[in-house]
């Protein structure tokens, strides 16, 4: 890997990066403003006579090959600090045992400092899951390519990698890596270069139907839209802002982005032949499951259990559950035995 001094952050900036938005997350306020995921336009069709038991839904799907038990996601949120550690392996507890697929933070900081490799490992705690490794896709501009795409993978026994797009939230930090020039070609090379699939996410401002197709024809695995609803980054990156002027230009975006809802029935009509997963702003089962009916293959959830992780390994499994129970209800209560039926199953609101 080749980079300049003036590609890579200095020492411990992205380690201290994280560790900001760890707290800022938890403790200010940084839901998007004037927008929201959508998913309240939505209501599922109540079924009175459902003809089904509820202890035999089954909300089991297969994702690139991989069979969940519920078809949620612990969205990629945090690592390289102390604190991301712990959240991970509360969070990786949970979903071994409920069966559910979970991705790690940007591991750029574990590229650029190799000792921070044990503050991402959790397979000890979670050898069954699906397990997703990430790094910002940008950094294919600044001196990456296949050999750390590969490392981030191998590194804690992933089985995909999430490629993740964040041109406002660089746009926005002080620090930011703003050239996207030329980058679909590098992604292509990478999905055609790694063995493991290749998911291309949004981190909160979604996915349009034209950049869906671009990312399909590049070879990606699947799409996760990452829609505007949910935590806004630019509002995390305004309470980070040095300046006035900064916080200023970030509260400018509060409201910017595709809603979730939206952007999924998008990219769904865009790219039929992709999984979609849907998350941004989504807070519930019923959530999940409106996703679902709307084309979604899985639900991605972040703020919430990032909060309850940080809370304690039973908050998390508790919210974790519910979210599946919900979901089990939902389904129930609409007449589908199961995810396949769930489709399609919504009205406007």
């Amino acid at each position: 890997m080749t980079r300049t001094a003036d590609d890579m952050d200095k020492p411990g900036v992205t380690e201290t990066r994280k560790g900001e938005h760890i707290r800022i997350n938890l403790e200010e306020d940084v839901g998007a403003k004037g927008v929201t995921s959508g998913l309240d336009r939505y209501r599922l069709e109540h079924v009175a006579l459902p003809e089904l038991n509820l202890s035999e839904i089954d909300t089991s799907t297969v994702f690139l090959g991989h069979r969940l038990r519920a078809p949620l996601l612990v969205s990629c949120m945090t690592g390289g600090v102390q604190q991301g550690l712990e959240i991970n392996r509360r969070l990786a507890k949970a979903a071994q045992s409920l069966g559910c697929a979970i991705g790690v933070g940007s591991q750029r900081a574990v590229i650029e400092n190799p000792a921070l490799v044990p503050l991402f490992q959790v397979r000890d705690v979670a050898p069954d899951v699906m397990l997703l490794a990430n790094l910002g896709a940008v950094q294919l501009n600044y001196g990456y390519g296949v050999d750390e795409c590969r490392r981030a993978v191998e590194m804690i026994g992933a089985d995909a990698l999430v490629l993740h797009l964040n041109p406002l939230q660089e746009a926005l930090q002080p620090e930011g890596n703003t050239n996207f020039l030329g980058l679909l070609r590098k992604m292509e090379q990478v999905c055609r270069m790694i063995e493991m699939p290749v998911v291309v996410k949004e981190v909160g401002w979604g996915i349009s139907a034209s950049v869906a197709r671009q990312l399909a024809e590049a070879g990606v695995a699947a799409i996760d839209v990452a829609g505007a609803g949910g935590t806004s980054w630019s509002e995390v990156e305004r309470h980070r802002a040095p300046t006035s002027m900064l916080r200023r230009v970030s509260s400018t975006f509060a409201g910017w982005g595709i809603p979730t809802a939206e952007s999924v029935r998008l990219v769904q009509s865009a790219v039929p032949e992709l999984p979609v997963i849907a998350s941004g702003g989504l807070r519930t089962g019923l959530d999940a499951a409106k996703a679902i009916a709307l084309g979604a293959d899985l639900a991605g959830f972040a703020a919430p259990l990032l909060k309850a992780a940080a809370e304690s390994e039973e908050a998390a499994h508790e919210l974790l559950s519910a979210l599946i129970e919900e979901l089990r209800i939902s389904m129930f209560c609409t007449g589908a035995g199961n995810l396949p039926q769930l489709r399609g199953s919504y009205r406007p609101s």
